[in-house]
């Protein structure tokens, strides 16, 4: 397949008359997969409608068929027209958080969506992204589009175009490359189902931002049960792992060190995964700093493409990353970085 590239400003007017998203509108329109960014990562969307057009991103990204679809919506109306019993609560929080990094989870509507979006469940995870040129895309499609990450499954999600490229060159119709990211994870996901909204998936509006608005929100118990079927994009399967094995080092910068010492000394190529404070302390083949511990927005923006970056040097046999704090958006961040390393966590 060949796969067409288009460059957008997104700070360019995007109205009708854009013609690199004129065209890319009328093929996700016309049933074809499209990579476009979002302000989290970068998504590969299809008509979220139609099951021909959804079977195209399982085939590209080579994803299982029992992992359900986030669905990108350009208003509050087109969310509400998908849904069904949407609690006072998630009505607050989408007033308060859309546009924006917050994924619902609520009772779909029967006969709206491919049954491939919601991987036969009854509930539907719904987003409004806050980002112009995946809205105007939405906007003149003139369907909800379904789109999970646009890299193949498994690897890290992409937070540039030419890291979709990289995977999903050939295998899909199009690629809009509107620059990087910002947010740099994939939004939080909120099960609504129940009295109590359940986190499912941390990401970039955090635990504490939700419970400023609505007071007690729960994280799921179950996020690292890999057995259970997953209700929610990213519960389920191994993610985001760069090509060496991964692991996190939980304990002092010199516990770190020590581990990738005994490494080396075992014949191995070493990457270590720190922050700007501390990446002169450290020693290995290979040191990236992913931002800094300062300002974990910065970490979770690069941590993506550090992933891929270890990527670029083939040599490498294994990668220890240090451990971040389980707060704010750390809390998203250390998701990512357990389900990267398969749960691999050496204690001090």
């Amino acid at each position: 397949m060949n796969t067409i590239h288009w460059t957008v400003d997104k700070t360019a007017d995007l109205s009708k008359g854009y013609p690199q998203i004129t065209q890319a509108a009328a093929l996700l329109a016309d049933n074809e997969a499209i990579a476009f960014p979002t302000e989290t990562v970068y998504g590969l969307g299809a008509n979220a409608g139609s099951s021909e057009a959804v079977k195209k991103i399982y085939e590209a990204k080579g994803r299982p068929g029992d992992n359900p679809l986030i669905v990108h919506v350009a208003s509050h109306k087109q969310a509400i027209g998908l849904v069904d019993n949407v609690p006072a609560y998630a009505m607050k929080l989408m007033s308060m958080f859309w546009p924006g990094a917050l994924t619902v989870i609520l009772p779909v509507k029967e006969g709206k969506l491919s049954p491939l979006v919601t991987a036969g469940l009854s509930t539907v995870a719904i987003r409004f992204p806050d980002h112009p040129i995946a809205l105007a895309l939405i906007q003149q499609a003139g369907v909800p589009i379904a789109a999970p990450s646009a890299n193949l499954s498994g690897k890290p999600s992409p937070t540039k175009a030419e890291h979709v490229a990289r995977d999903l060159n050939g295998r899909i119709a199009g690629i809009v490359d509107g620059g990087p990211t910002g947010v740099g994870v994939e939004s939080t996901v909120l099960d609504c189902t129940k009295p109590i909204p359940v986190i499912l998936r941390p990401g970039g509006v955090t635990k504490e931002q939700l419970e400023a608005v609505i007071g007690t929100v729960h994280m799921d118990q179950a996020l690292a049960d890999e057995t259970q079927a997953p209700i929610s994009p990213g519960m389920k399967y191994t993610h985001y792992a760069p090509n060496a094995p991964l692991t996190i080092v939980e304990g002092s910068l010199e516990f770190l060190q020590r581990i990738a010492d005994e490494a080396r000394a075992a014949g191995k190529k070493t990457g270590i995964l720190t922050v700007e404070e501390h990446k002169e302390a450290l020693h290995a083949d290979e040191v990236i700093a992913c931002g800094s511990l300062g300002q974990l927005e910065t970490v979770a923006s690069n941590l993506y493409g550090v992933l891929r970056q270890f990527n670029e040097n083939e040599e490498l046999d294994v990668i220890y990353s240090e451990a971040f704090p389980s707060e704010g958006v750390g809390l998203a961040i250390m998701n990512r970085l357990m389900k990267a390393a398969g749960h691999r966590v050496i204690e001090e």
